[in-house]
């Protein structure tokens, strides 16, 4: 079966959703892969990318190529995250920085059933399951701890943080926007970024591929071989990155890069002990808005499944 355009139209739509979460530090774009039912489908796709493609392209030509490719819906997902960078990012940033007890409540709600939503998929529960689960939330938790790194602009290390970064953005749970500022390669990206420094900008690039295509086909062969210990592992990471999105934060330690403030540690705090208006009820209600965003995206995906239009 082919995907019509409305199909690929509502990937595009996924992929919005996806760059918009992947540019707020801690929130990632592979949850809302996950949450929007294309995440095997998009791991799959990556891991594919392999020299075999261009012996298809020679023997069966192009088009016999671009389907193997997943070609459209790689497309598709990508124009939606660059659309989300260009332009859902400035109001995603504006929310961060004026109402971010409010956005953060929100995030917050989306992930806790985010996490449902992940563990309801293994089929059968063990004790090395909850083991899985538990060692993922622990990495995860961690990870959002750490303190940032001294920053370092030298370009192995800009290659490998991009590689390591854009790991962490197909991880449900773990952002790859705050990887980069525990490595202390946020200033630098942001910088290279800002000043369109294409030689920069083109090593981190190189290192985001390379790690996007060798993780891949790791997640992959992790999910073919051991699918529910993944997922579990996987609802882990989700369910310990919660430390790093919980609304009311006491602001222990911050950074300006260029003319943004980055902030480099926090504290979780009780609504009442927050030093500012903590918004509860409104808070609460986002929180809501949140979870019953995903059980409602749920109901729909279940409803009109996502049929792929190349086999991997």
């Amino acid at each position: 079966m082919q995907r019509s355009f409305l199909d690929y139209l509502k990937i595009t739509f996924k992929g919005m959703a996806m760059g918009a979460a992947d540019v707020v530090p801690g929130v990632s774009g592979g949850t809302i892969a996950f949450i929007s039912g294309i995440y095997e489908e998009l791991i799959s796709t990556i891991s594919g990318v392999n020299p075999a493609l261009l012996a298809v392209w020679k023997e069966d030509g192009f088009s016999a190529m671009w389907k193997k490719l997943n070609g459209n819906f790689i497309i598709a997902l990508f124009t939606g995250i660059l659309i989300s960078i260009f332009t859902v990012m400035r109001l995603a940033n504006y929310l961060l920085e004026n109402h971010p007890v409010l956005i953060w409540s929100f995030f917050f709600g989306l992930v806790i059933a985010s996490i449902w939503f992940v563990a309801k998929q293994i089929p059968k529960w063990s004790w090395k399951i909850i083991l899985a689960l538990v060692i993922g939330a622990g990495v995860a938790f961690y990870i959002v701890s750490l303190p940032p790194l001294a920053a370092n602009s030298s370009y192995t290390f800009l290659f490998f943080a991009g590689a390591i970064a854009v790991c962490a953005m197909i991880l449900p749970g773990i952002s790859g926007a705050f990887i980069l500022v525990l490595l202390g390669a946020y200033k630098s990206v942001t910088e290279a970024a800002h000043d369109f420094d294409i030689k920069t900008l083109g090593i981190i690039g190189l290192g985001a591929v390379f790690g996007l295509l060798t993780f891949s086909k790791v997640l992959k062969w992790l999910f073919v071989h051991y699918s529910s210990i993944t997922l579990a592992v996987l609802t882990g990471f989700i369910a310990g990155s919660l430390n790093k999105i919980w609304p009311w934060k006491q602001v222990l330690e911050t950074a300006i890069y260029g003319d943004k403030e980055v902030i480099l540690k926090d504290a979780s705090v009780l609504p009442w002990n927050f030093d500012g208006d903590p918004q509860t009820l409104w808070a609460v209600l986002l929180m809501l808005a949140g979870f019953l965003l995903i059980i409602i995206l749920e109901a729909v995906a279940t409803k009109n499944p996502e049929i792929p239009d190349a086999a991997n």
